[in-house]
């Protein structure tokens, strides 16, 4: 029997070496794998390559590793919420690959699928496509290292012509994702909307280190319930459920409105 438990996170992550390049899961600050992230700053891990559609908040999620200067580069559709990940990247301390969102996800998915590139239209006629977006700058403000021009091309699309950009799948060393519920084989479900980038991020880790809220017996999930099967996860954890979740922006409604 295929038995991926570990017994905590700090063992889990403990042979990601300085250097590595991750997919981390989540969206905003749901999903985030916060057991698996406080553990690797924990142990002092630097120098990642850290792909994530954003980088949490200034002390929560990603954003502890980034504090920490941990990270050397991030690939991310959105960077807000985080005034340290503005500093760093406007000081040049931290590179930047912008991506668009849904790209980024299907550059993931098609990394874990073994496809190697795919064509979009988004992005054409822009930066994206055409290079010269900032990744890095120098102390005095100006581009040290500027986004390449990417492959374009026509393709007929319902009879007219339609322009494409070639973009590059994604895979890294190791993924970090965290789900509701796992078994022993790492079959994960993810609940509601912390699914997100979860799924994604697993599928393009050469190493998935899944943190798990609840941890069951193998044939106890229900097979069509599994959101991700356990052959892209190698590792799994159980965090529990009062593991603390923090919400970006409380909005609530005024009573009786």
């Amino acid at each position: 029997m295929i038995d991926k438990q570990w017994d905590s996170a700090a063992h889990a992550v403990s042979d990601i070496p300085d250097g590595a390049s991750l997919a981390v899961g989540g969206f905003g600050l749901s999903g985030n794998p916060i057991a698996l992230i406080e553990a690797l700053l924990e142990q002092g891990t630097k120098d990642l390559s850290v792909v994530s559609n954003n980088c949490g908040v200034d002390d929560w999620g990603l954003g502890v590793l980034l504090g920490a200067q941990r990270i050397r580069k991030m690939t991310s559709s959105y960077v807000g919420e985080n005034k340290e990940f503005e500093r760093q990247f406007l000081s040049g301390e931290l590179e930047l690959e912008l991506t668009p969102q849904g790209t980024l996800a299907e550059k993931l998915r098609a990394g874990g699928s073994g496809i190697a590139a795919f064509y979009t239209q988004t992005g054409v006629g822009t930066q994206v496509a055409e290079g010269g977006l900032p990744r890095r700058y120098n102390a005095d403000g100006t581009i040290a290292v500027a986004s390449p021009v990417k492959d374009v091309r026509t393709f007929e699309v319902d009879g007219s012509p339609a322009d494409f950009v070639l973009e590059e799948a994604i895979t890294t060393d190791f993924s970090l994702v965290h789900a509701s519920r796992g078994d022993r084989h790492g079959n994960l479900v993810f609940n509601k909307a912390a699914r997100n980038f979860n799924p994604l991020a697993a599928m393009a880790g050469r190493i998935c280190i899944a943190q798990v809220e609840q941890l069951v017996e193998p044939g106890d999930l229900d097979p069509d319930g599994i959101h991700l099967p356990g052959v892209f996860v190698h590792r799994i954890v159980e965090v529990g459920r009062d593991i603390p979740k923090r919400i970006e922006r409380r909005t609530v409604a005024v009573e009786g409105a």
